[in-house]
């Protein structure tokens, strides 16, 4: 016998738990030599679960046990399981008279036979498992929405009352970042729980056996016969199923409440980043199709945030890249390095999260945003020599090095270094303020020696209270990422100083070329200009206009041209035609006067200059002689695609004095009805009517860009007055879902979250529903009218008895079905749209009066 060791809380981590010498109750273990000839030992009820007539088959031939087939195709599938991780697998082996599903490995030079009742009526393969909750995860790129949505699909799939995603920090502990759970449950999300919780070698073990059970926190042990080999050493278990667990974990999960768990390891990198938790509070046994397909999906779970986590670092180190390019970029314009970090300290923030930058090179100190003032910059430069090691170094507790940090009155408590030279003298520095923490634990996270069940040793929390404390002088810490970001920085500034002399006398020559072409252009856009004002200022103008008539003219068609070049100056060629209206428009525009009608409409440089003029002349007009001149008269410019591609602009003026075509045109007719043509190749009318001018302008689609996919009318009050649209319309509700496609069920979950919907809880069948509804009452229900095997009517009646509101879902079009009394029933046609669902849903509330 080998000597037991005492488990205190001096040695609770070496607790031996990959050797427990048990098993658990839902299936039985049997050890064979290595060619699964002799059988070596057995679990106890090896006899009853295999209904073997007798238990004393150690020694015996497999096959004089399990009979000829079975052992030939169990060996068979030892010969694939080459990996103990990955045991061979024979779903609905026959055994005798009953099927069981086995798994088979060996390890350490013995042949390990699992054996558990396969479940009457299978309902899917492993891989359908795992398809389902991939198509659904596969799609989504941002962590915090994948580990978000990733809980309450496992959930969905797997039927556990609660499910978590728990983090492992670099100490050991952990924190809930995921959660989904019954609603009567008290939520664990945000919570930590300290790194004994789960010892060293309990994680060791996940990294080796991804899926961890416990069918019953209560049940029995099933002890292996014999314990012990002939060599005294027991079975190493470490990749088993079955194997039994720690009564020091069993008794954590009762003080819980929790009857049966599963757990899936996230492996990122080979390391154990955090557990899929699944908890239950009644005992519960997974088949070993389920359990595969959630191995399955762990795995692919891990790979896909390991992807995610990588594409986010890759953004972030884009950025800081062009950060460090825009740096570069900028090299010509100083004389030395010096120079170029003094100038260019706020652009460094950029690179990484920070709060502020500082600066000490050639013994003088230069910072930005938060930061040590100048006289603790050589204190701080002598540390970092002192206790840094390589190019760069980083402390989320600077105190530690620099204990008289908080004597200079600045909230920093960590920073980042960047060496700037061969020798420890010159740094870049990067500022993180003190981030105050309450960490919220699970309970007490201290260790604490008490005499429990097991005896003098380490005894599980009775109590899961949330126990606060208060974290200070520390920053956020400093990422890989930010140290990444940090040496590359220090790579792009050695470059800088290698290439600064080569730049500076580049850029000079290219500084150069650039200020003759924009001399160029400024000379040509001026003499445009001005030929223009010419063309304004020396047109005739008939006898009868006086000085101050033809200066005002003349004024408002300089201001239209300055205000469409402004324009087109600002808004990098070109601008919206709305906003040219409603400069133009604005002196005469009231709350009825004026409405503009049409999509959102971008004008080029010409256009805009053009247009500037043309309703330049349209509004003075009308604002002398038509609509505009007195009250209650109204002006409509509308604006709609042209079959050619371009743009056809109406200008149609009514209420205002009668209208008569003058007898002589004048300078600015002539503008209105020959510049589009002349200048655009458009087209223009106009027509003086008895209700008011009316004119038609068409613009080339060469001209023109159409913004955003549907009509929208800029109505005289500003948008803004507007209520917001409630994007959310099932804000805080707890919603039924009724359907038996799993798929279809997953996806309607996510269209009513994505609405604001607090919990869904979904249910394959009606009586599933009927047994949820006696723990759980929502605020409204989603019932699919066909299920497998019958319809959701008495699910429906249930809830009309008590008064919850819900609708009806169906692809079928014969819906005869429907009892008389359910006829008025809100009705979601399939395949689900996520606005009709709100609205049905919203509809079947608003008419229960909720």
């Amino acid at each position: 016998m080998p000597n037991a060791e005492a488990v205190d809380l001096t040695n609770c981590d070496r607790e031996p738990i990959h050797i427990p010498g048990s098993v658990q109750p839902h299936g039985c273990l049997i050890a064979c030599t290595p060619d699964a000839g002799h059988i070596l030992c057995h679990s106890a009820n090896a006899a009853d679960v295999l209904h073997l007539p007798s238990a004393g088959i150690n020694g015996l031939r497999l096959e004089a046990v399990l009979g000829g087939k079975a052992a030939h195709d169990i060996r068979n599938a030892l010969t694939t399981a080459t990996d103990p991780s990955r045991p061979g697998l024979l779903l609905g082996l026959n055994i005798g008279e009953r099927a069981f599903d086995v798994a088979v490995h060996i390890y350490k030079g013995v042949a390990i036979i699992e054996c558990e009742a396969a479940p009457k009526g299978r309902s899917g393969t492993p891989v359908e498992f795992v398809r389902a909750l991939i198509s659904q995860v596969s799609r989504l790129g941002e962590p915090d929405v994948l580990l978000r949505r990733a809980s309450h699909l496992v959930r969905t799939l797997l039927g556990y009352d609660r499910v978590m995603i728990y983090r492992f920090d670099a100490d050991g502990s952990g924190k809930v970042v995921s959660e989904a759970r019954m609603p009567s449950l008290e939520s664990f999300l945000g919570q930590h729980f300290p790194a004994g919780d789960i010892p060293r070698q309990a994680r060791e073990l996940y990294l080796k056996n991804i899926i961890r059970i416990v069918s019953d926190s209560s049940g029995a042990r099933i002890p292996m016969e014999p314990e012990f080999n002939a060599s005294g050493e027991p079975l190493d278990l470490s990749f088993a199923h079955l194997r039994s667990v720690s009564p020091i974990h069993c008794e954590y999960l009762r003080n819980m409440g929790v009857s049966a768990s599963m757990s899936l390891s996230i492996v990122i990198g080979g390391q154990l980043w955090g557990l899929i938790a699944c908890h239950h509070y009644s005992p519960r046994v997974l088949s070993m199709a389920e359990r595969i397909g959630a191995e399955m999906f762990a795995e692919f779970f891990s790979l896909h945030l390991e992807a995610v986590n990588h594409r986010e670092k890759l953004e972030v180190a884009t950025r800081a890249r062009r950060t460090l390019d825009r740096i570069l970029g900028h090299a010509a314009r100083y004389a030395g390095l010096p120079e170029l970090l003094r100038g260019s300290l706020a652009d460094f923030m950029g690179l990484m999260p920070c709060d502020g930058v500082g600066l000490w090179i050639e013994g003088e100190w230069t910072s930005h945003g938060v930061a040590l003032p100048a006289p603790a910059a050589p204190a701080l430069a002598r540390a970092v020599a002192t206790h840094g090691e390589g190019p760069v170094w980083a402390s989320h507790t600077l105190s530690h090095i620099l204990p008289e940090v908080s004597a200079y009155g600045v909230p920093v408590a960590g920073a980042l270094a960047i060496s700037l030279s061969h020798r420890p003298r010159d740094y870049l520095f990067f500022f993180r303020k003190e981030a105050v923490q309450t960490v919220e634990w699970a309970g007490n996270p201290h260790k604490h020696y008490a005499t429990g069940l097991h005896g003098d040793r380490l005894t599980p929390r009775k109590s899961f209270a949330i126990w606060k404390e208060t974290v200070e002088h520390q920053s956020w810490p400093w990422t890989q990422a930010d140290r990444d970001i940090a040496e590359a920085a220090r790579n792009a500034l050695v470059e800088i100083v290698l290439r600064h002399n080569e730049l500076l006398a580049d850029e000079r020559g290219k500084a150069d070329v650039r200020q003759r072409l924009l001399n160029e252009e400024l000379n040509h856009r001026v003499k445009n200009i001005l030929a223009l004002i010419k063309s304004l200022v020396s047109h005739p103008v008939t006898e009868a206009t006086d000085v101050a008539s033809y200066s005002r003219s003349l004024k408002g068609r300089i201001e239209a041209l300055a205000y469409a070049h402004d324009q087109v100056v600002r808004g990098d060629g070109g601008g919206l035609l709305s906003d040219l209206l409603t400069a133009e428009l604005s002196p005469y525009r009231d709350a009825t006067a004026v409405t503009l009608d049409g999509r959102p409409l971008m004008l080029d440089a010409q256009a805009f200059s053009v247009m500037a003029l043309v309703f330049h002349e349209m509004a003075t007009n009308a604002a002398k002689y038509g609509s505009l001149s007195t009250p209650g008269g109204r002006l409509m410019v509308r604006w709609v695609p042209a079959p050619a591609g371009g743009c056809d602009i109406t200008w149609e003026e009514s209420g205002g004095p009668p209208v008569q075509a003058a007898g002589r045109r004048g300078f600015g007719s002539v503008l209105v009805d020959r510049s589009v043509p002349y200048d655009l190749g458009g087209f223009s009318a106009i027509e003086y009517l008895v209700s008011g001018v009316k004119a038609r302008f068409s613009i080339p689609g060469r001209h023109i860009t159409w913004q955003g996919s549907d009509p929208r009318t800029v109505a005289p009050t500003s948008a803004s007055d507007a209520p917001p649209p409630d994007d959310l319309p099932l804000r805080g509700l707890s919603l039924l879902v009724v359907e038996d496609q799993l798929l279809i069920a997953m996806e309607a979950e996510a269209m009513l979250l994505a609405l604001g919907a607090e919990a869904v809880e979904t249910c394959n069948s009606a009586l599933e529903a009927e047994n949820r509804l006696a723990r759980f009452r929502p605020d409204a229900a989603v019932l699919d009218i066909h299920l497998s095997g019958g319809t959701s009517v008495p699910v429906a009646q249930e809830l009309r008895r008590r008064q919850i509101p819900f609708v009806f879902a169906s692809g079928y079009a014969d819906l005869d079905n429907i009892p008389e009394e359910l006829a008025d029933v809100p009705l979601a046609r399939k395949p689900y749209d996520g606005k009709a669902l709100a609205f049905a849903l919203t509809q079947a509330r608003a008419e229960a009066g909720v």
